[in-house]
């Protein structure tokens, strides 16, 4: 892992809503090939983060860098614009289409006499399923019949072809099984081996620890710390979600 420059770096982010600071001066950093866990309760600031780097908010002040440069992100557009995509828990996906045509909603190959070219966009949906998820074989089937993994196969492929460096997933095993779960941690080390930087929101510590390379708690808008995943015990990272203290950080006397 590259630990020299960061492909993200939040600084001093902060935002507050009539008052009350969602997002209290928290910096957080990205690098490639890394999964970044943001952990907190309903309401910590994890999300309202989050949403100011895909420019679903603007943020009262503090700034954002991408691969060590100053970035200007006002609008989901902007977010865009940095190769930064994001997949919801809804994952926004049109029930009545398949695969492909999912993966090029609004963004349509077309023939040149003008006519969607759905051959074109079947070859290019089974050449990156077939590098994602090489098991994914409903091609033809409405996304309204495909699993929970496999709709989550979808939102990432979508993503990732339209050449997603910073992918920010939330809650991305939200009401998945056992085996689900598993496709999605597939396909997430995938994206990894690629380089990709994943920032994955959730409230499940053990999605976290199972999936993450460090994770950041927040509590009341403010961070409480980031850590190696692999340094810390399931009972610190809840320590730190509850009492909104770092155990790894000894108080001074």
């Amino acid at each position: 892992m590259n630990k020299k420059t960061p492909l993200v770096e939040l600084k001093d982010i902060h935002i507050s809503f009539g008052g009350i600071k969602a997002v209290d001066h928290v910096s957080v950093e990205l690098y490639p090939g890394e999964v970044a866990g943001l952990l907190g309760h309903n309401g910590a600031g994890k999300s309202t983060l989050i949403k100011v780097l895909s420019g679903a908010y603007k943020a009262d002040g503090g700034e954002i860098f991408i691969n060590g440069k100053k970035a200007t992100i006002n609008n989901p557009r902007d977010a865009r614009s940095y190769n930064i995509e994001t997949i919801y828990q809804t994952l926004a996906l049109a029930d009545n289409l398949d695969a492909a045509s999912n993966l090029f909603l609004g963004r349509e190959i077309m023939t040149p006499f003008g006519m969607v070219d759905d051959d074109a966009m079947e070859a290019e949906t089974r050449k990156i399923m077939h590098r994602l998820n090489p098991n994914f074989t409903a091609f033809s089937a409405p996304v309204s019949s495909l699993s929970g993994g496999q709709r989550q196969s979808v939102a990432i492929a979508r993503a990732v072809y339209f050449n997603a460096r910073i992918l920010i997933m939330d809650e991305p095993t939200a009401a998945l099984g056992p085996q689900e779960t598993q496709m999605v941690a597939e396909l997430i080390n995938q994206l990894k081996s690629e380089g990709i930087g994943i920032f994955l929101i959730s409230h499940d510590i053990h999605d976290v620890m199972e999936l993450c390379d460090r994770v950041s708690v927040m509590k009341n808008g403010k961070l409480v710390g980031t850590e190696n995943v692999a340094d810390v015990t399931d009972d610190e990272i809840l320590a730190m979600i509850i009492l909104g203290k770092n155990p790894k950080k000894k108080t001074p006397v």
